[in-house]
């Protein structure tokens, strides 16, 4: 019986092995897309909510000072004026006058922050055609052009981009960005191409005033942790357009996270997205970890198949993410960083287990329960608080 199941679960490691292939293949063939050139350049606003100073806070927004775009502006939130990251807002916003602006939250509509402050951000905003981007982002100078030129079709109700990591300086940080590139941007890219089913991700979301007010405004999901979510899928379901994935990917900077900040951030994020997608759907997402079945079918039977492909599987694994890696960020890995892989895995195999199974989180000092929709159903405590170092964003 055990060696019977350990034989499916290297079958199905293989069958996992095919879809990370797929999913790299489709990102090559996304990444190699002609760029997109606007008809119009409709003016911007960028709202971008703080809460706490992230790794390299000053470079990551200075950078959205000077994008290469004819008129736009940058809003930069927070909570209040105690948040760490005020003063590097006001700073910027002296720099760059005209463009920049820093704006304090009025009032607390629900327990999501982020959201508390898209709803200020929003209502300070000049123009009609907003972006959201988180604060430990770094884009490409034509960032706001490819935007623009996807909502020259009218079908298109919001632009979402792929996220590369970069910029670790820490084993658990280095595991982060090769997550975050290896699986979440390419799986990202295959289920709009494969799948037809587009994945909106908050560090860039780009809508149509028009459309947010239409699904209710920020404030439809100021009760919601994964809002970018929230607004993504109704897109689709309720106003009849097509959510596009751009063809360059946004840099999520991670430089500092240890490895046990790597491990709770999954755990949160496990618990938020089994929540958002269901147990059924998360259940097959296993397979997009094969080593973790592999990994399980050498323990239930230590000789045989399994320990002849464990160490080719590790091999294969460590190319697939290193090829991600070099694809989405240009760049090649650190060896180093390459043979953490298979402890990555692992880790995330953990993460994984640990979003199966609990239904509560500890998200910005608090500890939340969170219900179907990732909807926050009973805060243990008050769901806001004043942060001095970045608070681990979900």
């Amino acid at each position: 019986m055990l060696h019977a199941l350990s034989v499916l679960l290297l079958a199905l490691g293989t069958l996992g092995f095919v879809l990370l292939l797929v999913q790299l293949g489709s990102a090559m063939r996304h990444m190699r897309a002609r760029q997109l050139v606007p008809v119009t350049q409709p003016p911007i606003s960028i709202l971008k909510p703080l809460c706490g100073v992230d790794d390299d806070l000053a470079a990551n927004l200075e950078g959205f000072a000077s994008l290469e775009y004819p008129d736009y502006e940058v809003l930069l939130g927070v909570r209040d004026t105690r948040d760490a990251a005020y003063p590097v807002a006001r700073a910027l916003a002296r720099r760059f006058p005209g463009r920049v602006r820093v704006v304090v939250q009025r009032g607390t509509p629900g327990m999501n922050p982020k959201v508390n402050q898209l709803c200020t951000l929003a209502r300070a905003a000049h123009h009609d055609l907003l972006v959201v981007s988180d604060s430990n982002v770094r884009v490409r100078p034509d960032y706001l052009r490819e935007i623009a030129a996807w909502f020259d079709d009218p079908r298109v109700g919001a632009v979402t981009h792929p996220i590369a990591g970069v910029g670790e300086q820490r084993l658990g940080a280095a595991m982060d960005n090769m997550y975050m590139t290896g699986n979440i941007a390419t799986g990202m890219i295959a289920a709009k191409r494969v799948g037809g089913r587009p994945l909106v991700v908050g560090k860039s979301m780009a809508m149509r005033r028009v459309d947010i007010d239409a699904l209710g405004g920020f404030a439809a999901a100021a009760d919601v942790l994964a809002e970018d979510y929230y607004f993504g899928s109704r897109v689709q379901s309720l106003l009849g357009k097509t959510v596009a994935v751009a063809h360059r990917p946004v840099y999520n900077v991670t430089q500092q996270r240890s490895v046990r900040d790597f491990v709770a951030r999954y755990q949160r994020w496990s618990v938020m997205h089994r929540q958002a997608i269901g147990v059924p759907l998360y259940a097959g997402e296993l397979l997009l970890n094969p080593l973790a079945l592999y990994a399980a079918a050498l323990l239930l039977a230590p000789s045989g198949p399994a320990l002849t492909l464990i160490g080719p599987a590790c091999a294969l694994k460590m190319a697939i993410d290193a090829g991600a890696t070099r694809l989405m960020c240009s760049k090649r890995p650190l060896a180093r960083h390459v043979a953490a892989v298979p402890l990555k895995d692992a880790l995330i195999a953990y993460a994984w287990l640990h979003g199966l199974c609990a239904r509560t989180i500890d998200w910005r000092g608090n500890r939340l329960r969170v219900g179907p929709g990732t909807v926050i159903i009973a805060p243990v405590a008050s769901a806001e608080s004043v942060p001095s170092r970045s608070s681990a964003a979900a």
